[in-house]
């Protein structure tokens, strides 16, 4: 059985009305592949925008959350799973995660940029300039930036040639 692609899209639990009407796109294009959307499973921000944008397209979505209870689960996470981690959970959404979608966000989504790329899982920026920190990785081919989630979609595809 071949297993469905995980998407893990990560971004701050405050976002603009522009960053999460792209996270809402984003997750209704990853449904519409059939993918996988992983995240942090909270009802705020980033999270529950991409959530939405899946679930309203018939997809499955996986929450990642922070907590030992469902308190803060958004509505819209088909899977919750409670780590009661805090934000060591970021770990569990990176390696989860084939490819990792960071939108605008804080020190959490960093953080999440870092583990995907020393555990060399693909990482795409969406609209979201990081500056030069990890050039590096853009150069060796692991870091990605895009403008729109039409245009992550495509990077996916392509990544996902460049491997099978």
């Amino acid at each position: 059985m071949k297993r469905p692609l995980i998407v893990g899209v990560m971004g701050g639990g405050k976002a603009s009305p522009e960053d999460a009407d792209a996270a809402y796109r984003l997750g209704q294009l990853i449904a519409n592949q059939g993918w996988v959307l992983l995240n942090g499973g909270r009802s705020a921000g980033i999270m529950e925008a991409s959530a939405k944008g899946a679930q309203e397209q018939g997809g499955l979505t996986v929450g990642i959350l922070p907590d030992d209870n469902y308190d803060m689960a958004s509505a819209y996470v088909t899977i919750p799973v409670l780590t009661g981690m805090g934000s060591a959970r970021n770990s569990i959404n990176v390696l989860s995660s084939h490819v990792v979608v960071a939108c605008p966000g804080g020190s959490g989504t960093i953080s999440e940029i870092a583990l995907g790329l020393k555990n060399n899982r693909p990482v795409i920026l969406m609209n979201f300039d990081i500056g030069k920190i990890f050039e590096n990785y853009r150069k060796q081919g692991v870091l990605h930036y895009e403008k729109t989630p039409e245009d992550v979609i495509e990077k996916i595809k392509k990544l996902r040639q460049i491997k099978e």
